[in-house]
């Protein structure tokens, strides 16, 4: 029996039509001719035998039939487009774990710990994105996200660490060896991270080192270019100790404060209990723990 089913094209120019409610940048978004999307559109509605927008003087509304119709064009469209995917790349999407992360814990921690799960389990695949500390983990697509907090996480939390804070320098900056016990912020260069604009005030709590002068210095946006600013000797910069092992054993930066100490927060496996039962996190989560 011969399918009910419009047009694939006809359903792109209404779909891009209803979402911008102008034919002329539903045009330009596809490549099209404003007159080739109204055609698409005119017989789509031909073919439904229903009108799915109305004009209402010089704006374009979707009729009450076409919002509906449009919501329900909108996950017709998206999963198509993810079987096309899925076909091209010889799997599905959801046999993927999609992992989330803060772009420095990402880069500088998970990464490197990623080959050897890959080698371990090589068929799970895995996607790695980068998210924000406020993620919410029961709408987002996230199977699993490795976040840095005090516990205040909903769903499944497992503690990995402790999270360490170390002031670094470069031998450009202080030569390594030379150890100090008092900190004048006058008169050596501090660098500030904008994302946790705290960690100079947490580092000089904890850790009890007197110092003089004021806080003060160039501010980078997050850890990341922090840790390639110190290298460079631009100063003094308190970065979380698990960022720092090759930068230490290679000894592009040092300790001249002595060890690290704890900030009071965490570095946490996280995950909605809604997503517990997947084997893939399950595997990943027990992995990641040993």
């Amino acid at each position: 029996m011969k399918r009910f089913l419009p047009s694939l094209p006809a359903l792109q120019a209404f779909e891009a039509a209803a979402r911008l409610l102008n034919f002329t940048k539903a045009a330009d978004e596809l490549g099209m001719t404003q007159g080739g999307v109204s055609r698409h559109v005119q017989g789509l509605e031909q073919f439904l035998g229903m009108r799915l927008f109305e004009r209402i003087g010089s704006n374009l509304v979707l009729s009450e039939i076409g919002s509906s119709y449009y919501e329900d064009v909108v996950q017709i469209l998206a999963r198509l487009e993810e079987a096309s995917i899925d076909a091209v790349r010889g799997r599905r999407a959801g046999d993927a774990l999609i992992i989330g992360s803060t772009p420095t814990l990402a880069s500088a921690w998970l990464i490197p710990r990623m080959r050897e799960f890959e080698r371990r389990f090589p068929d799970i695949p895995f996607e790695l994105m980068t998210v924000a500390d406020t993620i919410d983990l029961e709408t987002s697509p996230v199977d699993v996200a490795i976040m840095r907090g005090a516990g205040q996480w909903h769903g499944r939390a497992i503690k990995l660490f402790e999270e360490e804070l170390a002031v670094v320098a470069s031998p450009e900056l202080l030569p390594i060896g030379e150890t100090l016990s008092f900190l004048d912020f006058t008169q050596i260069p501090s660098l500030q991270n904008a994302s946790r604009p705290s960690l100079w005030l947490t580092w000089l709590r904890v850790s009890g080192i007197p110092y003089s002068g004021t806080i003060q210095g160039n501010r980078f946006s997050h850890s990341a270019l922090l840790l390639r600013a110190a290298i460079q000797g631009m100063g003094l910069a308190v970065i979380p100790r698990h960022y720092l092992t090759a930068e230490l054993d290679d000894g592009l930066l040092h300790l001249p404060f002595g060890g690290p100490v704890r900030s009071g927060e965490a570095i946490w496996m996280v995950n909605a209990e809604r997503k517990a039962q997947k084997r893939q996190l399950q595997v990943f989560r027990d992995w990641l723990r040993k």
